[in-house]
């Protein structure tokens, strides 16, 4: 069974950093395209940023500049360091991977809690 386990949220202030992690297990296959979304109170998911297996990057407008994405492919594990956060970044962040066996299926992690103080 396909396991995405987060961590790394956390209360920071405005200006800070934090550093999440999302660690794919159970697999058969590869892991393709991963990533991370965000979901404010009241809000719909959003697109933060993604990776390809080719370490080819994209980046919502909102985060460029100051996050950057990265990946282990050796751990099936992806990073997101997020430097000069504002409150505006306080959300739930979901990690999100493609795994292809035969096909490509899409898995998410349960979410990890990122504040940023004002």
């Amino acid at each position: 069974q396909v396991q995405l386990v987060e961590s790394g949220g956390g209360l920071v202030p405005a200006g800070g950093s934090l550093r999440l992690s999302c660690a794919v297990s159970g697999m058969r296959g590869s892991v393709r395209a991963m990533g991370w979304y965000r979901q404010a109170p009241g809000k719909q998911r959003e697109l933060v940023s993604t990776i390809t297996s080719s370490d080819s990057t994209n980046y919502a407008d909102s985060v460029k500049g100051r996050f950057t994405i990265s990946r282990d492919n050796a751990k099936n594990t992806v990073y997101l360091q997020m430097d000069s956060l504002k409150p505006e970044d306080t959300a739930v962040y979901f990690c999100n991977a493609r795994v292809l066996f035969f096909r490509e299926d899409e898995y998410w992690g349960q979410g990890t809690q990122v504040t940023v103080s004002s």
